[in-house]
Formats: C-alpha cells, sequence, structure tokens
C-alpha cells in the first residue's frame, strides 16, 4: 500500500521549471499536480527557476512558463514575481547559498574538490566500457587526497564531487511506486559543483528544497535515477525527507515518450490551436489518474477534491489526440451563447483569423455561437466554419455549384428560382427563409440536398457551413443576393461560352 503524504507538515510544493524553451506538456501536468495538492490542503504552491544550466538558457523561456501557468489558471504562492520568506526564487540569485552549503559537506568530509581532466576523465570511462565494468563512472582518484577538502571557492578551477557511500543501500517510500532501494556502490561520486561555479541540479535542487521547507516533491520518473543522491546529501546533512511522487511519463500514441515530432507539445502551442483551459487541465489529470475509472468530464472544484497524488498509476499514458478533442468539443458545447462568443472573441483578440476581412464584435458572436457549437472541436475550427461571414469576396468553380445528379441547366433555375423567390421575402429572417426554399423545393421536385447545396456554395462558398437559413439571415438581404447574382452570372457565362 502506498504511503499518503506526511499530516504532520504543513503542504508546500515546488514547480522548479528551467529557462530552456517552451514548456511541455509533460512539465506542465507537474505543475498541474502540485497546484491540486496545495488547493486540496490549503497548502503553498512556489514556482522556482532551476537555472544552473547556463549553456541551456534561453531568452523568455520563462515568460513562456508565467504565460502557460496563468493561461491555466494556475496560481502560484512564491516566486516568478511574488514575493516570500525564502527567496530569491531564482537559483542563479543564489549561488553564495550553494557554496556555504558545499563547505559543509567538504569540512565533515561528505565532498571534496575534483581536479581531474576532462581528458582524464574520458579515457577513465573508455577503459571502463573496454572492460564491460559494472559502474562506469568517476573512480574517486581525487576523494583520499587529503588537500581536497580544504574550503572551495570559485577561484579553485575545480569540481566538487559528493563523496557517495560505497556500501549499504539508499530506500525510500515513493508515493506512486511504493518502495524503491538502489545499491550506493554503483552510484558514482557524483559533481556538486561545477567548474563554473554553479551547482548541479541533484546538489542545488535539494538545498533549496529543504531550505523552502518544500514538503512533497513531484517530478517525472525519469528523475527516479537521481533519487539515491538526493538521499544521500539529505543524509550528509541529516536534514528530514520531503515526500516524493515520480509520475508516470507522458506517451505517444506509438508508447514512445512524447516529443515534437509526435505534433504539438508546448502547452502555448494547444491554446494557439483553440483548446480550452479548462479542457487542458481535466485532460492532463487524467493521463495517469482518474476519479473511478469512467468520469471523464472533471471541474476544477472536483478535482481538487478528489485528486490523490498516491492513486497515480506508475504506468506511462498514452496522449491521445482524439480524446482531447473529443473533450475539448465536450466543454465548447456545454457553454452558453454569451459565453462561448466571448471566449471565441478574446481567442480571436489574440489570434487574428487570416481569412476575415473584419473580425465579428462579441455581440455578433452570440447570434453565431449557437449555430455552430455542436460541431466545435476546437476555437480555431470556428474560423473554417464561419469565414463566408466575414469576407468581402468568396470564391467557388462552376463544378463546385453544380450537384451530384444535376447538371448546369438545373443549377441555373435554382439560382434564378431562389433570387426571384428571396427577394420578394417581407422578413429575411430564418424561419421565413427555410419555409420560403422550402416550397422551391416541392415546386421543383428535386431532392432537397440537391437545391439547398447549390444556395450553399453559391453563398458560402463551403460545401459545409453553419445551417443554411440561419447563415443567410446573418449575411442578410443585400449580401444574400449580391451573391446569388454573381453565382447566376457565373452559370449563364458557362451556358453561353
Amino acid at each position: 500500500m502506498r504511503n499518503n503524504l506526511n499530516s504532520d507538515k504543513r503542504v508546500r510544493v515546488r514547480y522548479a521549471p528551467s529557462p530552456t524553451g517552451e514548456p511541455h506538456v509533460g512539465n506542465i501536468r507537474t505543475a498541474l499536480f502540485d497546484w491540486l495538492v496545495a488547493k486540496k490542503f490549503d497548502g503553498d504552491f512556489i514556482v522556482r527557476v532551476e537555472d544552473t544550466d547556463q549553456d541551456r538558457k534561453v531568452d523568455g523561456a520563462i515568460d513562456l512558463q508565467k504565460s502557460s501557468l496563468q493561461w491555466l489558471g494556475l496560481e502560484w504562492d512564491e516566486g516568478l514575481g511574488k514575493d516570500g520568506e525564502f527567496g530569491p526564487y531564482v537559483q542563479s540569485e543564489r549561488l553564495n547559498i550553494y557554496i556555504d552549503h558545499v563547505n559543509i559537506l567538504i569540512s565533515n568530509e561528505k565532498a571534496y574538490k575534483c581536479f581531474c581532466t576532462p581528458e582524464r576523465l574520458q579515457e577513465l570511462r573508455k577503459k571502463q566500457r573496454e572492460s564491460k565494468s559494472q559502474v562506469v563512472g568517476y573512480d574517486g582518484f581525487c576523494r583520499d587526497k587529503s588537500e581536497n577538502y580544504s574550503t572551495y571557492s570559485i577561484t579553485d578551477g575545480c569540481v566538487v564531487r559528493f563523496a557517495m557511500p560505497q556500501s549499504g543501500q539508499s530506500t525510500l517510500n515513493d508515493l506512486v511506486r511504493n518502495q524503491v532501494t538502489f545499491e550506493n556502490r554503483l552510484i558514482e561520486d557524483f559533481v556538486m559543483m561545477k567548474s563554473d561555479g554553479f551547482p548541479t541540479y541533484h546538489f542545488a535542487s535539494v538545498v533549496d528544497d529543504h531550505l523552502m521547507e518544500i514538503s512533497l516533491i513531484v517530478r517525472g520518473e525519469e528523475w527516479l535515477s537521481s533519487l539515491p543522491r538526493h538521499i544521500q546529501i539529505h543524509k550528509a546533512f541529516n536534514w528530514e525527507m520531503p515526500d516524493f511522487a515520480h509520475i508516470p511519463t507522458i506517451l505517444a500514441p506509438d508508447k514512445t515518450k512524447l516529443s515534437k515530432r509526435h505534433g504539438a507539445t508546448s502547452v502555448l502551442e494547444f491554446k494557439k490551436e483553440g483548446y480550452l483551459p479548462e479542457t487542458m487541465i481535466n485532460f492532463l489529470c487524467l493521463l495517469g489518474w482518474s476519479i473511478d475509472g469512467e468520469q471523464e468530464l472533471i471541474s476544477i472544484d472536483e478535482l481538487i477534491e478528489k485528486f490523490n497524488i498516491s492513486d497515480l498509476s506508475p504506468s506511462g499514458s498514452v496522449f491521445d489526440k482524439n480524446k482531447l478533442n473529443w473533450m475539448n468539443g465536450q466543454y465548447l458545447k456545454n457553454k452558453s451563447a454569451p459565453q462561448l462568443a466571448k471566449t471565441l472573441f478574446d481567442f480571436w483578440v489574440e489570434f487574428p483569423p487570416e481569412s476575415f476581412d473584419s473580425v465579428p464584435s462579441e455581440k455578433e458572436l452570440e447570434i453565431i455561437a449557437p449555430l455552430i457549437s455542436e460541431r466545435l472541436k476546437t476555437l480555431r475550427e470556428a474560423e473554417e466554419w464561419i469565414a463566408f461571414l466575414y469576407k468581402n469576396n468568396i470564391s467557388y468553380s462552376i463544378e463546385d455549384l453544380i450537384q451530384k445528379n444535376s447538371d448546369i441547366q438545373l443549377t441555373n433555375l435554382f439560382i434564378e428560382k431562389a433570387i426571384n423567390s428571396l427577394s420578394e421575402l417581407e422578413k429575411f429572417q430564418a424561419s421565413f427563409i427555410e419555409i420560403n426554399l422550402r416550397e422551391l423545393i416541392s415546386e421543383l421536385e428535386v431532392k432537397p440536398g440537391m437545391f439547398l447545396g447549390t444556395i450553399r456554395m453559391a453563398t458560402s462558398g463551403q460545401i459545409i457551413s453553419p445551417p443554411l437559413f440561419e447563415s443567410l439571415e446573418i449575411l442578410g438581404r443585400e449580401k444574400t443576393m449580391n451573391l446569388l447574382l454573381q453565382a447566376d452570372q457565373m452559370v449563364k457565362q458557362s451556358i453561353n461560352a
């Protein structure tokens, strides 16, 4: 049976992104789980920037992380511009803290300075691989030199290594994976401080987690192999261990780790594609967790109430784009007309539709929204559905106008009849338009799809569109008549050619 959270501690969780690019859905799922735990237990959600790998730093990456969290509504309590008593919350601003702590370990002979050259290390690993050694890594060459236990400073030009115990085991009860155990002798004396004066992830994250009183660390299963290092650093300082939860990897449909070659992986890409934040939260939570194995649509309040980190499956979960599309469609369908209108309007303010000559107002969208809400899977799809309403010109071919089992003469007749009939309509409203056109269909004794398909193409340039009669009302009498007259002219030119 898995452990539950330590109830004696105030719950403090941290999301610790590195500024190396756009936030991957896997990272944001970690942040989401952190946030849910903090909300459930009335705890603190901290965002800490881990930028010790300066070579991989990308300008603007943290702003993207911030935008992603804000879009999803994952508000944080400390870090990223929000002061707290445990700051600073950027690791590059905490270098003196790491130096002080590494010197504590050196003085207690738990760490030592290493002056081995890259050439020596490369040759060492080559020999270990050739001899098929069980351990491929540092051999402790500098460990037994007493001079290497003197106080460290950046100007020494060396690295500092942790002196791993050479026997025994590192054991921990993980909240997702139960008890995990590692043989210490198989772990090399790893680097804690690099020659550039920056700490490694292994050292900085442990120091920061302790000093910031983090009670639970949620991270991907790829960090599981790092756990013995972190256990031993805690022991070296005689610090109490926080709870750990190593969550499963998000997999692509081919069961490999989800990556860009499988399509969008950045949370902000999904935003641009027109997915809703509530959809992404719901969907990401179900990658490895569920309430009862059946319920699919779960509100944020219910997620906060029901989520339990210990109920996560340790197995990888497949990112099913079809399920995401279905779920987003459900959330869109459940919005009221004013809600969907505002959502579409805000989306198009940020991502202007390329095919529109003018963008509809929020008030106009309230009329249009009910016509398309049942058909949408994403907000971006709405542009395709209603583009004809906001284009100055639409285009199609004569072949597009002529429907299956029809011909150019019938097409000409359809358009002429529609022009004559609609021009005399007293009220240009959907209900009157429908009665009028259906009377024409009966009079002509043709299939409705044949007649209406021609009118739809003539007025929208699209094979599919929102309901035709409502669309014509939105277009208005003048624009509808102009479009039908253009189609009539095209057909007559083709007949007379």
